[in-house]
């Protein structure tokens, strides 16, 4: 089949999909939702193709690997190199997530790619950065979590580091070499060069902490653990409903002052413990405790109406499969059907921007191991016995 057209926005680019686990494969789907050729490369490691990893037909696999097509080579082999190189003479952009001396040893690295097409977009993401004395350590998110102080902030005070229940530092990383690719795709239509686009679980993980991390470095504050309070706007946080449990947000007085109204208790606002934020702040613990004793008289649904109605930010606390159910969430398309050519029933994730002319869509079921190859091979000006030869040396 033909390239699958997610959207018309990057139609005109070529990727070359060298990723695996979660963090290049978060990347490359940004650039196939919207239209990108993305063909990935299965890694055909033996002589029945087996490929490691989790189940293709599991949800993450599917989530992460739809709108591209795939083929399989060996890239130990000479011949698959040799491949390879011919593919990234056509190619746009190349992503990688190895270990940073695995690519120079298979001959894949930037600078012996660019050799071969100078206008290439290479974008590595790796755990710790591609040197440094970090660089050779495996990558893993909940490492990158611990070290980049996001674990040291998150939970309950007093509770020991917890982790982000999503692994936060793949899913940015990825999201920020789609950035770099484009941001360097913008710039060779200037200069006619591509260049080497590099990020890491760790530097991602650093720029997501933002404000805290700002604490620190313009203020010697180190941010400790706030459970569900806010670390500066207070109150903020999670309180009791009558049914279940409500997020209530105020961001300076006057939000404070309606929410106070609101919940009945305008007696509040002009005490000395809370009448001030930095009062709010000391007096946090026994704040929560005045505006529970008033938020449990009356059912989630009634509270996010009726403080919402007041200008107040409140909104319910959903399981997963709650937060779906939601109108709002539906109106927006988040979960979008997948077309098949076979009896399954697929929805997965939709993107979280929209555009106006060119949208994205799903237009192709994540592919099943190598199954373009063929294809893909005659696109790029193989011919057929150079294919047959190729499957013969089971190179592909």
């Amino acid at each position: 089949m033909p390239a699958p057209a997610a959207s018309q926005a990057l139609s005109r680019f070529t990727v070359l999909d060298l990723t695996r686990v979660r963090s290049g494969p978060t990347c490359v789907r940004q650039l196939a939702d919207w239209g990108a050729n993305v063909i990935k490369i299965d890694a055909l490691t033996d002589a029945d193709g087996e490929q490691p990893g989790g189940p293709r037909h599991g949800s993450d696999f599917q989530n992460l690997h739809r709108n591209k097509r795939a083929m399989s080579l060996n890239l130990k082999d000479p011949r698959g190199l040799a491949t390879f190189l011919r593919l990234v003479q056509q190619a746009d952009v190349v992503v990688e997530n190895f270990r940073p001396d695995v690519k120079a040893r298979l001959g894949i690295d930037y600078e012996s790619l660019r050799k071969v097409n100078p206008r290439i977009v290479y974008g590595s993401i790796s755990g710790f950065g591609q040197d440094g004395p970090y660089h050779k350590r495996p990558g893993f998110d909940q490492i990158a979590q611990g070290m980049g102080g996001l674990m040291s902030i998150t939970g309950a005070p007093g509770g020991g580091p917890m982790r982000v229940g999503i692994p936060v530092a793949d899913l940015t990383a990825g999201l920020f070499c789609a950035m770099g690719i484009l941001t360097a795709l913008l710039e060779r239509d200037v200069s006619g060069e591509g260049q080497w686009v590099q990020t890491s679980l760790l530097q991602a993980q650093i720029f997501m902490l933002d404000f805290q991390a700002a604490r620190w470095l313009l203020e010697r504050d180190v941010a400790g653990q706030a459970g569900n309070n806010h670390p500066t706007s207070i109150p903020t946080g999670v309180f009791k409903t009558s049914d279940g449990f409500i997020n209530i947000a105020t961001t300076g007085g006057k939000i404070w002052e309606r929410c106070a109204q609101t919940i009945g208790a305008p007696e509040l606002i002009d005490d000395p413990d809370y009448a001030t934020a930095p009062a709010r702040s000391k007096n946090r613990d026994a704040l929560n405790a005045e505006i529970n004793a008033r938020t449990q008289q009356r059912s989630t649904a009634e509270w996010v109406q009726t403080l919402n109605d007041a200008g107040v930010p409140c909104g319910p606390i959903y399981t997963i499969d709650q937060m779906f159910e939601d109108a709002q969430v539906k109106h927006l398309g988040m979960a979008q059907a997948v077309p098949t050519d076979d009896d399954r029933q697929i929805t997965l994730v939709g993107q979280p921007f929209k555009l106006s002319r060119t949208p994205s869509r799903m237009a192709a079921r994540p592919p099943e191991f190598g199954e373009q190859t063929d294809e893909v091979l005659s696109e790029f000006g193989f011919s057929a016995d150079e294919i047959a030869a190729l499957r013969q040396a089971k190179v592909v």
